[in-house]
């Protein structure tokens, strides 16, 4: 073992944990099981890499232990049943069979995409196996993903129960579905990666903005996916989404990790590669393809990444594209930045009018957004005693530390 001090051990294994996952089912199937037993190996990594230092092979050293564990469980489990003389024998599938000769050695491929399309199943529920894939793919939290599709955590909890059973039963091989399957689970997997992008770049909860390992990733799984249907326009504009957004990671926040907002950002800090590849993917895209809500959202991030300066960003043309937008998704968070360009195109006080029909929406019932945009229209507004009572509720609700503290700072200043 040698000691590597880069990247951080936590952002490494969070990293690592959906090929471990996905290397053990395609191994040996059995997916609670496997999820298990990956956990113990990220748990097993946690005690002993900071003493004994990692090993030059992360991956293969989590695959091996977690196979391990693994095969202890299968094999504990099969002597059970032959003690208790349990039902009949065990299909091809689920029967235990030992690890191939060499098994020390980590498979050469990255089975995350695998993972992927597996868990964007048909058969399953649509909000299941989003939850599902966001759980085993992205290693969000049950807290996270119930966040991310605004529903309460014990909803998501089943959901994803409910997902994990169906696999185990219906007992479907491990591997890339054939081309009609790749349309039927593509919009899954596009919305779970899109996902996982968010709160990679606007964490939800903890101490830190961003959680830059986990929108590398989205990216990268986006790139596998777009290489493999590279035809697909939203497919292109979701890659192009994510490059067009994720350019601005360097300024978004300060020395001190405090949030600066969009208007505020120094633009010469921005990613200029990534906004010219997201710029060429998003126009080819809507040139030759029909049109879908990721080209239309990454039209939007290109026309904010085009602009000199905040002044120069050309509202009326955003503002169109949110119609278009709506007219294809109309949900909450859609609304919520309508209203935002309706604000910087016909003033405060007809996008107030649009918040207040978000109110009725359960789905934005104490989120701290809807107050965060509330706050800044009445601003806009002129109304700062309006605007600090919202600023304030706002950064009671979010989980977000910086986006607290920001919150905070703006009432703070209308005080």
């Amino acid at each position: 073992m040698t000691a590597d001090p880069a990247p951080p051990a936590e952002d490494l294994l969070r990293r690592l944990a959906p090929q471990v996952l996905g290397a053990l089912i395609r191994r040996y199937g059995h997916f609670d099981a496997a999820e298990d037993a990956v956990q113990e190996a990220l748990l097993a990594a946690a005690r002993q890499w900071p003493r004994e230092g990692r090993p030059a092979n992360p991956r293969g050293w989590l695959i091996r232990v977690a196979s391990r564990r693994l095969v202890d469980e299968l094999r504990a489990e099969d002597a059970r049943r032959r003690r208790e003389e349990k039902a009949a024998a065990l299909t091809p599938r689920d029967a235990f069979t030992a690890p191939p000769p060499g098994e020390s050695r980590a498979p050469a491929e990255d089975d995350t995409l695998r993972l992927l399309f597996l868990c964007c199943r048909a058969e399953l529920a649509p909000a299941a196996r989003i939850a599902l894939t966001l759980r085993a793919v992205g290693g969000l939290t049950t807290a996270e993903i119930a966040r991310a599709q605004l529903v309460p955590e014990a909803t998501t909890a089943q959901r994803i129960s409910r997902a994990k059973r169906r696999i185990k039963e219906s007992g479907t091989p491990f591997g890339m579905p054939d081309e009609e399957e790749h349309a039927e689970r593509l919009a899954d997997v596009l919305q779970v990666l899109y996902l996982i992008f968010n709160e990679g770049y606007t964490a939800s909860s903890g101490r830190d903005l961003q959680r830059a390992d986990l929108a590398a990733e989205a990216i990268r799984l986006t790139r596998a996916v777009h290489a493999l249907l590279p035809a697909d326009g939203e497919v292109s504009g979701l890659l192009a989404l994510m490059l067009l957004t994720d350019a601005r990671r360097a300024a978004r926040t300060g020395a001190d990790g405090s949030l600066i907002p969009l208007a505020d950002q120094d633009r010469t800090r921005w990613d200029r590669a990534a906004v010219t590849e997201g710029v060429a993917l998003v126009s080819e895209a809507l040139t030759r393809t029909r049109l879908g809500p990721y080209q239309l959202r990454a039209a939007i991030a290109a026309v904010h990444d085009e602009a000199a300066n905040d002044a120069d960003t050309d509202w009326t043309e955003i503002l169109g594209l949110y119609e278009l937008l709506l007219r294809m998704v109309p949900g909450p968070v859609e609304r919520l930045n309508h209203a935002v360009a309706v604000a910087m195109v016909h003033g405060p006080g007809p996008a107030l009018a649009l918040l207040a029909a978000l109110e009725d929406d359960e789905r934005m019932a104490g989120h701290h957004r809807l107050e965060a945009v509330r706050a800044h229209l009445l601003e806009r507004a002129g109304d700062r005693e309006a605007a600090r009572a919202a600023y304030t509720r706002a950064a009671a609700l979010t989980l977000s530390l910086p986006e607290a503290r920001y919150l905070r700072s703006r009432a703070v200043r209308l005080a």
